[in-house]
């Protein structure tokens, strides 16, 4: 079965540089998109950044320009780089692994890790 790992949160102060790496263990098909995303106190859960199989990336607009979202297939992880970092960007940051089958598909989601960003 399909896993996904998440690490490299931790706190990080205004203005400075965070990556978090994702890790896909199992086996998968070619087809998939890769993600993060991130879910504050008492807010939803939402996009921050996905990557497709052919490098096809998509940004939210509150981080486009500051975080870059990367995969590499042969370690099978995703990668994103955070850059100018604010305290509204504090949010436990969730991996999503989406694979398609034919007309269906499926989510597997990572357990997050927290990203906290002091003033």
């Amino acid at each position: 079965q399909v896993q996904l790992v998440e690490s490299g949160g931790g706190l990080v102060q205004a203005g400075g540089s965070l990556r978090l790496s994702c890790a896909a263990t199992g086996k998968f098909g070619i087809v998939n998109i890769m993600g993060w995303y991130r879910q504050a106190p008492g807010k939803q859960r939402e996009l921050v950044a996905s990557i497709t199989d052919a490098g096809s990336t998509n940004y939210a607009d509150s981080v486009k320009g500051r975080f870059t979202i990367s995969r590499d297939g042969a370690k099978n992880t995703v990668d994103l780089q955070m850059n100018s970092r604010s305290p509204e960007d504090t949010a436990v940051y969730y991996c999503k692994l989406t694979l398609f089958y034919g007309f269906s598909r499926d989510d597997i989601w990572g357990q997050g890790t927290q990203v906290t960003v002091s003033s």
